[in-house]
């Protein structure tokens, strides 16, 4: 991996993976990409950027052609609750753009990630320790394409040789960017109300349990992911991987650890709670750990005092 570009680097990971890597390979190495430009945004204006559709395989093929990287992080799709909304428009972008991308990975000989998800799991899937090899039966549509996804990849890496390369990603939590339009978003909103109000309206049950990881060790994984040796990788398309597993009332409970006074109180929204039921409780990283060396550094009260030291920086609750 020495020169990259990434799809949807506007939303939560791609923000933040886009500064990481900036940092890393040397700015004129990454180019963002994105539907649309936000000019204030330190992704549009701390380095190279371009407007993409992923849907516009022409344009892609393009943009791919005159940056010349060899490395594509393809990060643009529609979340899990979002996608619930539009479940079409859900397949088109997500199936769509991911063909268009494997396509133009197999053109030009380019490493390839995706992020898939523990949407891609589902009601009759081992909740607890789920296993990296089991029943994947996904309820939403957002699922379902990251079931579709992971088949895509094998698919083209096995009849093809695509080198391609996916995390099985739990919630992220990040004090950088918000995220937009997940199931696991409150694990994030929170932070932001403890601060500035004293209390969060959780749509989630308080002992729903999902797994999640802080965003840097988000980014240390996909970067070590992409970095390790192909022949090792016997589960490329996708791995399991988590930091930590906890209910609301566990977060807030070590929000509160801080920030005494803090209340949270819950108005379940049926289509996100339907969606965290159908998700696993906690989930086996094993076969990270073992094939290219997982580890993740944070665990929930570290988690949290990291990020509330972080967003008292930014200013938030002042």
């Amino acid at each position: 991996m020495n020169r990259v570009l990434i799809t949807g680097s506007l939303g939560q990971i791609g923000s933040e993976l886009c500064t990481f890597l900036r940092q890393y390979l040397g700015s004129d190495n990454v180019l963002a990409t994105d539907i649309r430009k936000i000019e204030s945004h330190p992704v549009c204006t701390n380095g190279n950027f371009k407007i993409l559709d992923v849907l516009d395989g022409d344009n892609f093929e393009k943009i791919v052609e005159e940056f010349k990287p060899d490395t594509l992080i393809h990060l643009a799709a529609l979340l899990s609750a979002t996608a619930e909304k539009n479940p079409q428009f859900a397949w088109k972008l997500n199936i769509d753009g991911l063909f268009t991308a494997l396509e133009i990975s197999k053109k030009y000989n380019l490493k390839f990630f995706i992020p898939s998800s523990i949407a891609a799991f589902g009601d009759n899937t081992p909740k607890i320790d789920t296993p990296q090899d089991t029943i994947q039966r996904p309820s939403s549509m957002y699922g379902i394409t990251k079931v579709s996804g992971e088949l895509l990849c094998d698919y083209y890496h096995t009849k093809y040789g695509v080198d391609t390369r996916s995390l099985r990603l739990p919630g992220i939590i990040s004090y950088d960017t918000l995220p937009g339009g997940g199931t696991t978003d409150y694990a994030v909103e929170i932070f932001y109300d403890a601060l500035s109000k004293g209390l969060y309206k959780c749509y989630i049950d308080e002992n729903s349990s999902m797994d999640m990881m802080y965003m840097p060790d988000t980014i240390k994984a996909i970067v070590q992911l992409l970095e390790a040796p192909s022949e090792n990788l016997k589960h490329r398309n996708a791995y399991n991987v988590s930091a930590m597993s906890f209910t609301p009332k566990q977060i807030a409970q070590s929000i509160k650890k801080h920030l005494p006074n803090f209340e949270i109180v819950y108005e379940v929204d049926p289509i996100r709670q339907n969606i965290a039921n159908s998700w696993p409780d906690s989930i086996n990283s094993d076969c990270a750990k073992n094939e290219w060396g997982f580890s993740a550094d944070y665990k929930l009260d570290e988690m949290v005092e990291d990020m509330l030291a972080k967003l008292k920086e930014k200013g938030i609750g002042c």
